[in-house]
Protein backbone atom coordinates (compact mmCIF):
# COMPACT_ATOMS: atom_id res chain seq x y z
CA UNK A 1 0.00 0.00 0.00
CA UNK A 2 1.99 2.92 -1.52
CA UNK A 3 -0.03 5.39 -1.85
CA UNK A 4 -3.01 6.61 1.02
CA UNK A 5 -5.76 8.14 -0.69
CA UNK A 6 -9.45 7.87 -0.13
CA UNK A 7 -10.31 4.89 -1.99
CA UNK A 8 -7.92 2.91 -0.23
CA UNK A 9 -9.42 4.22 3.37
CA UNK A 10 -13.01 3.47 2.46
CA UNK A 11 -11.50 -0.37 1.61
CA UNK A 12 -9.96 -0.39 5.08
CA UNK A 13 -13.36 0.32 7.07
CA UNK A 14 -15.37 -2.03 4.52
CA UNK A 15 -12.97 -4.68 5.01
CA UNK A 16 -13.20 -4.08 8.89
CA UNK A 17 -16.68 -3.57 9.78
CA UNK A 18 -18.48 -4.86 6.33
CA UNK A 19 -20.18 -2.88 4.15
CA UNK A 20 -23.72 -3.07 5.80
CA UNK A 21 -22.24 -1.72 9.42
CA UNK A 22 -20.08 0.39 8.09
CA UNK A 23 -22.40 2.61 5.59
CA UNK A 24 -24.89 2.24 8.39
CA UNK A 25 -22.66 3.87 10.72
CA UNK A 26 -21.90 6.53 8.05
CA UNK A 27 -25.73 7.38 7.45
CA UNK A 28 -26.28 7.42 10.82
CA UNK A 29 -23.60 9.92 11.51
CA UNK A 30 -25.12 11.99 9.10
CA UNK A 31 -28.32 12.22 10.57
CA UNK A 32 -27.08 12.92 13.73
CA UNK A 33 -25.56 15.89 12.52
CA UNK A 34 -28.26 17.26 10.58
CA UNK A 35 -29.92 16.63 13.42
CA UNK A 36 -27.68 18.43 15.39
CA UNK A 37 -27.51 21.24 13.08
CA UNK A 38 -31.46 21.71 13.13
CA UNK A 39 -31.13 21.69 16.65
CA UNK A 40 -28.41 24.78 16.77
CA UNK A 41 -30.24 26.34 13.96
CA UNK A 42 -33.80 26.31 15.48
CA UNK A 43 -32.64 26.92 19.50
CA UNK A 44 -30.69 30.04 18.54
CA UNK A 45 -28.84 28.91 22.10
CA UNK A 46 -26.97 26.84 23.57
CA UNK A 47 -28.86 25.26 26.63
CA UNK A 48 -25.68 24.59 29.35
CA UNK A 49 -27.73 22.27 31.40
CA UNK A 50 -27.79 19.58 28.44
CA UNK A 51 -24.41 20.58 27.38
CA UNK A 52 -23.25 19.75 30.70
CA UNK A 53 -25.49 16.16 30.94
CA UNK A 54 -23.67 15.56 26.97
CA UNK A 55 -20.63 16.05 28.61
CA UNK A 56 -20.91 13.72 31.35
CA UNK A 57 -21.37 10.99 28.68
CA UNK A 58 -18.54 11.41 26.90
CA UNK A 59 -16.12 8.42 28.90
CA UNK A 60 -18.94 6.38 28.23
CA UNK A 61 -18.32 7.23 24.62
CA UNK A 62 -14.99 6.93 24.85
CA UNK A 63 -14.81 3.75 26.37
CA UNK A 64 -17.80 2.12 23.94
CA UNK A 65 -15.56 3.18 20.98
CA UNK A 66 -12.73 1.90 21.65
CA UNK A 67 -14.65 -1.44 22.91
CA UNK A 68 -16.11 -1.24 19.78
CA UNK A 69 -13.26 -1.41 17.67
CA UNK A 70 -11.36 -3.84 19.50
CA UNK A 71 -14.62 -6.04 18.95
CA UNK A 72 -14.74 -5.57 15.22
CA UNK A 73 -10.74 -5.77 14.44
CA UNK A 74 -10.42 -9.44 16.92
CA UNK A 75 -7.80 -7.44 19.37
CA UNK A 76 -6.99 -6.32 22.87
CA UNK A 77 -5.29 -3.80 24.39
CA UNK A 78 -2.25 -5.97 24.84
CA UNK A 79 -2.04 -5.66 20.59
CA UNK A 80 -1.28 -1.85 20.48
CA UNK A 81 2.45 -1.93 19.32
CA UNK A 82 3.89 1.69 19.30
CA UNK A 83 3.14 5.07 19.06
CA UNK A 84 0.88 5.06 16.19
CA UNK A 85 -1.18 2.74 17.61
CA UNK A 86 -1.76 4.98 20.93
CA UNK A 87 -2.53 7.82 18.45
CA UNK A 88 -5.20 5.45 17.00
CA UNK A 89 -6.37 4.38 20.11
CA UNK A 90 -6.92 7.78 20.93
CA UNK A 91 -8.09 9.37 18.06
CA UNK A 92 -10.94 6.62 18.34
CA UNK A 93 -11.72 7.56 21.91
CA UNK A 94 -11.98 10.97 20.71
CA UNK A 95 -14.25 10.49 18.40
CA UNK A 96 -16.36 7.89 20.41
CA UNK A 97 -16.57 11.14 23.09
CA UNK A 98 -17.79 13.87 20.97
CA UNK A 99 -19.85 12.05 18.80
CA UNK A 100 -21.96 10.70 21.97
CA UNK A 101 -21.78 14.38 23.30
CA UNK A 102 -23.39 15.40 20.64
CA UNK A 103 -26.10 12.53 20.20
CA UNK A 104 -26.89 12.81 23.70
CA UNK A 105 -27.36 16.90 23.20
CA UNK A 106 -28.85 16.18 20.14
CA UNK A 107 -31.77 13.48 21.65
CA UNK A 108 -32.41 15.69 24.76
CA UNK A 109 -32.93 18.76 22.61
CA UNK A 110 -35.36 16.76 20.30
CA UNK A 111 -37.19 15.05 22.78
CA UNK A 112 -37.19 17.65 25.73
CA UNK A 113 -39.88 20.24 26.71
CA UNK A 114 -38.55 23.56 25.56
CA UNK A 115 -40.26 25.52 27.91
CA UNK A 116 -38.57 23.03 31.37
CA UNK A 117 -34.88 25.19 31.04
Amino acid sequence: MKDMTFGTILAVFEEIFGKGLFWGMVIAAALVTLAYLYVLIRDRDISWRKFLLAQLSMPVGAVAAVWFVQVMTNSSLSDLGGPIDIIIFLMVAGAGAVGIAILVYTVQSLFAARDAE
